[in-house]
């Protein structure tokens, strides 16, 4: 987001202002504008997140255009700059505000006024959301920041400040700031959606008062000389080849761009999709622009570069570990990626032109955060089957590392570390990927950290700890695919010597598990195993009727379809193709293909909009599934969608809601929106005894839901079944607050 950093562009100057506030009504006016622009962007995000089932690459794919968005405005404002009257620039900046204003209040507009997609292409769909719902808007705003710093080093002719407009820089930074922390901690916990952007609706109209105060201040004064140039600080570097530099500065501005995007995947894949976690790979991504641009850096290059040579293989080698402990792993690739994208500015603003070629710089710099916003949004999908252009742009930033000054054992430890990679990989494929590979590549890393001087060097070493640990990983992979919403793979394992098992992984998850033994194909396993609450449930009510009509959203490997009887049916909710196609393909699982003993259809795209479109009283039983780990589509849990439930299931029907999350307590705001929706609950959180293993009984949080107490009879003289209780205030579609889910499952520990 470099519009913090735009240059003051070199004209004849037209307007002197008259006034002597003008340092504080630019710098509000840059304020107002840059806290928009950050404010709006997890805004109308959050806006598009139920239609998408809550994927991660929701974000992924509004940031690519909202870098392309912002291009677009640095465009403009280069080409308002070449009008000379003042009078004309500040009236058309003006009009240019007030037209793309008749596109608010804010609100999300259907791309070809069709109705949400299907799963087949909702990227492209996404864009034209977002170019009809912001997109002219945001270019707009995004313009401001380079026009009003042009038109500052007018109108402070012949003051000590004219010739240089960075006076405005800390006012841009700060407001940028505030409205990105303010979101997720102020905006998104207590207000709701549509209170959200009606008022950021009134803030824009608000601004453009402003911004024609400002361009009629400006255009009162009559000519001025131009201001002095300046020398950038730090000094102009002159390239030898323009192109050469360009490319230079077009792939440091990428690669943080890039790395931003892949270090939140890495954070929203297993927590969830949510503001709260956007914002700060953001956030830090902004705040290296403003240390690497200062005259006096907080974070001096020297101690930057040697931070970076520690967390850099760092983050490396726990890429190759389970997310066991994902807050802390969380942590060190924030930091990482922090310290990645600071080396990379600190490059960039090392190679600052003379002052006349500050607009071509930031404009090659802009679109290289287009690029790099793009190649994750974009190709990666097309390119990997794994989320793997993370890791990748994380060892090529290594590149940009200065050469420096190099010990005689440098290159003594780089071989050995090379050799130590080499033998952890030849281990992990003849031993399997255990904690011994693992301790090897952890002194590679040290190895990577010693010979950081040698900016090659450095690369090779964690490029190859990369390219070791996936080895190692996807040595028990029998197919990987990837699609918008996520990574799909089946894996082979062994455990407990109970022959071949398949196992279904959805990003870190496991959606499921099959026996491959005959006598064990066809039993239900993990979440669904018959001691679960969810085989107890569907035990409790075959029992009570011969023939059941069961929905269920959310399909993973398809093992619940082991309980249809010959007189059941059955009908499956999923949004992911990839998920449809490996679970109903006998070759890598047959519950559905082969267990199932009724008749099972399935439904692609968003479960909730789907149900929608069914019939009232159409099911007996509906189990939604959709909340286990990855990210979780709250959408599914809010007042609105448990009454949508509640209408489609018959008078004695029951609702079976699957709360289980390794990083979110969910059963506090369902149980307060059961309350609020005036339905009944029971509730059961089963810990099974003994070890357990990926075909045994798994730890399961249920919440069963009806429409009266006497559909729930079945289960009240169990007592592994409670009252369902109100907890954390209740979701609705207009509010959610997953950071205090988050807050609550860290606080109650890991045992809940």
């Amino acid at each position: 987001m470099t519009e913090l950093l735009e240059p003051a562009i070199q004209r004849p100057a037209r307007f002197a202002l008259p006034v002597g506030a003008a340092p504080a009504l630019f710098g509000g006016a840059v304020f107002a504008s840059a806290s928009l622009v950050f404010l709006v962007q997890p805004m109308v995000a959050r806006l598009v997140l139920p239609t998408l089932g809550g994927s991660p690459a929701v974000w992924n794919t509004s940031m690519a255009f909202f870098q392309a968005a912002l291009l677009a405005g640095y465009a403009y404002a280069h080409l308002l700059q070449r009008v000379r009257d003042a009078r004309l620039q500040g009236a058309i900046h003006v009009a240019a505000l007030l037209a793309a204003g008749l596109l608010l209040p804010l609100r999300v507009t259907d791309a070809f006024g069709a109705a949400p997609p299907g799963s087949a292409d909702p990227a492209l769909w996404l864009v034209g959301v977002l170019a009809l719902s912001i997109g002219l808007p945001f270019a707009v705003l995004s313009a401001t920041a380079p026009l009003l710093q042009a038109w500052y080093a007018r109108v402070r002719a012949g003051k000590a400040d004219a010739a240089n407009p960075y006076v405005l820089y800390a006012a841009s930074n700060f407001g940028s700031l505030i409205a990105l922390l303010a979101y997720p901690l102020v905006v998104e916990p207590y207000l709701r959606l549509h209170t959200q952007t009606t008022s950021w609706s009134a803030l824009y109209g608000a601004f453009v008062l402003v911004m024609a105060a400002v361009a009629w201040s400006a255009a009162r004064a009559g000519s001025a000389p131009a201001p002095a140039q300046v020398q950038a600080p730090g000094g102009a570097k002159p390239a030898m080849n323009v192109w050469r530099e360009r490319l230079i500065w077009l792939a440091l501005a990428a690669a943080p761009s890039s790395l931003m995007l892949g270090v939140t995947s890495y954070a929203t894949t297993d927590v969830a999709s949510a503001p709260f976690l956007w914002v700060v790979p953001l956030a830090l991504y902004l705040v290296t622009f403003i240390i690497a641009f200062q005259a006096k850096p907080l974070i001096a290059q020297s101690r930057a570069l040697r931070l970076h040579g520690v967390a850099a293989p760092a983050a490396a080698f726990t890429l190759t570990l389970p997310t066991a402990f994902i807050f802390g792993q969380m942590g060190l690739h924030f930091a990482a990626f922090f310290l990645t994208a600071l080396v990379c500015h600190q490059a960039l603003a090392a190679r600052r032109p003379s002052p006349e070629r500050l607009t071509e710089f930031y404009l090659v710099m802009s679109a290289g955060g287009v690029i790099g916003g793009a190649f994750n949004a974009f190709a990666a999908p097309l390119l990997f089957d794994g989320v793997f252009e993370y890791p990748l742009v994380l060892a090529l930033a290594c590149l940009a590392r200065p050469v420096g000054q190099a010990h005689p054992r440098d290159r003594v430890v780089f071989l050995a570390g090379l050799a130590a990679i080499a033998g952890a990989t030849v281990a992990a494929a003849l031993l399997g990927p255990g904690d011994g590979p693992k301790w090897i590549l952890a002194l590679a890393a040290g190895a990577a950290a010693l010979t950081s001087a040698h900016p090659v060097r450095y690369f090779v070493l964690v490029a190859a700890l990369l390219f070791s640990g996936m080895a190692g990983q996807r040595g028990e992979v029998m197919s990987s695919d990837r699609s918008f919403f996520g990574v799909l793979r089946v894996m082979r394992a062994n455990p407990e010597g109970l022959g071949e098992v398949r196992v279904m992984m959805h990003g870190t998850t496991v959606h499921g598990a099959q026996a491959l033994a005959p006598e064990s194909r066809c039993s239900p396993t993990t979440y669904y195993a018959l001691a679960t609450p969810i085989g107890q449930t569907f035990t409790a009510l075959q029992a009570r009727q011969p023939a059941l009509s069961i929905g269920a959203i959310g399909m993973g490997a398809g093992t619940v379809a082991t309980y249809v009887r010959t007189g059941d049916r059955m009908r499956f909710f999923e949004i992911d193709p990839l998920v449809v196609r490996a679970a109903n393909d006998p070759k890598q699982f047959s519950y559905i293909n082969g267990c199932a003993r009724g008749p099972i259809d399935t439904v692609l795209g968003d479960a909730r909009l789907s149900i929608a479109s069914e019939a009232p009283g159409a099911y007996d039983l509906l189990l939604v599934d959709a909340f286990s780990s990855d990210a979780v589509p709250a959408h599914l849990l809010t007042v609105e969608a448990i009454r949508l439930y509640l209408d489609r299931i018959k008078p004695d029907g029951v609702v079976v809601m699957h709360l289980s999350n390794r990083n979110l307590e969910l059963l506090g705001p369902v149980g307060s929106a059961l309350q609020a929706a005036g339905a009944y609950g029971m509730t059961q959180r089963f810990r099974p005894k003994g070890p357990s293993s990926v075909l045994s009984a798994a730890s399961t949080d249920v919440m069963l839901v009806a429409k009266s107490g006497q559909a729930l009879a079945p289960f009240r003289n169990d007592p592994r079944w409670t009252p369902a209780k109100p907890g954390a205030p209740y979701w609705t579609d207009d509010y959610t607050n997953l950071f205090g889910a988050m807050a609550r499952k860290l606080t109650a520990g890991p045992a809940s």
